[in-house]
């Protein structure tokens, strides 16, 4: 038996819903949004699907008290519009910093005791101030963080080399945002170093990093927000932690050194965080990793 709790029923955490519902990964769902209208929209909408699915789970709504003995809790408040506006990922932190207060709040006094994974952004600041509020230990609170960056680095190689993203492995870290990084010494193609293939004067490594940070940017531009993608990395999350299957992905974790979270591999399972794995970085790879360090504490000082 599975409960999830869904706050933030936007465009993501709707796709989040649906996406857990479809995959029968949940018997109980609680959605939660300050908008009781989209609410009971989402839940009627969803029990209409019912007799045409294989779901058969209990949908509950706006009801912080049925958090009590939920299993897992995705956030997913807040609104991109700002970021759309300004290009910028942390023209949501005001509005989300006040939302992670009064929803870690509600969460803590619910009695919940389970794994947290959060979207909302800016992703690593907003899991640090949901952290604090609640109270959760590090372990069993964390977020999307560059599992997401990684995935779209792993598409933008792949079509470069017209293979498909599962040939792809290797590590975007940092903030999820403008000072993430793509870890080049870890990214393979076919098991091939891509530094190799760079070398050969097969890619442009510098170009291809600047896509992978502006992909978010031209989706937004295109339909106003991002949903699939990142809906599809918090459901690999939370079937990580159901399925205690002990998998390695970058996720946003506590690392304990810089007293912050921030995009970095982990081992994920029924515990939440049950490993933060240390990676062999270059010098200048670690450069870039204390400067996302130095963004996020910068960000979640003001």
């Amino acid at each position: 038996m599975h409960k999830v709790g869904i706050i933030g029923l936007g465009h993501v955490g709707t796709t989040v819903a649906h996406i857990l519902l479809m995959k029968d990964l949940v018997d109980e769902l609680v959605l939660i949004d300050q908008d009781e209208k989209k609410v009971e929209a989402e839940y009627l909408d969803f029990s209409d699907s019912f007799a045409r699915t294989s779901s058969s789970a209990v949908i509950k709504c706006n009801n912080y008290a049925e958090l009590a003995d939920a299993d897992l809790i995705v956030t997913a408040f807040g609104d991109v519009s700002a970021t759309a506006r300004t290009g910028d990922r942390f023209a949501e932190l005001p509005i989300n910093l006040k939302n992670a207060a009064l929803v870690g709040k509600q969460i803590k006094e619910s009695g919940f005791n389970g794994i947290l994974v959060n979207i909302s952004n800016p992703c690593d600041v907003i899991v640090n101030a949901l952290q604090q509020a609640t109270g959760l230990p590090h372990q069993r609170i964390f977020g999307t963080g560059t599992f997401l960056d990684t995935a779209r680095m792993q598409r933008a190689v792949g079509a470069h080399f017209g293979e498909a993203p599962q040939n792809v492995s290797g590590l975007v870290l940092g903030e999820h945002g403008n000072s993430q990084f793509t870890a080049w010494s870890t990214v393979k193609l076919d098991g091939q170093a891509v530094t190799e293939l760079a070398d050969q004067g097969q890619i442009d490594l510098a170009q291809l990093d600047q896509e992978v940070k502006n992909a978010a940017f031209k989706v937004v531009a295109g339909k106003g927000y991002t949903s699939y993608a990142v809906a599809t990395c918090a459901v690999r999350m939370v079937m990580a932690v159901f399925q205690d299957k002990h998998e390695f992905m970058p996720a946003s974790v506590y690392l304990k050194q810089y007293g912050c979270y921030i995009g970095y591999p982990a081992i994920i399972g029924k515990q939440g965080v049950e490993k933060v794995k240390p990676v062999s970085l270059t010098a200048e790879e670690t450069a870039k990793l204390e400067n996302s360090v130095k963004t996020i504490t910068a960000k979640a000082q003001d």
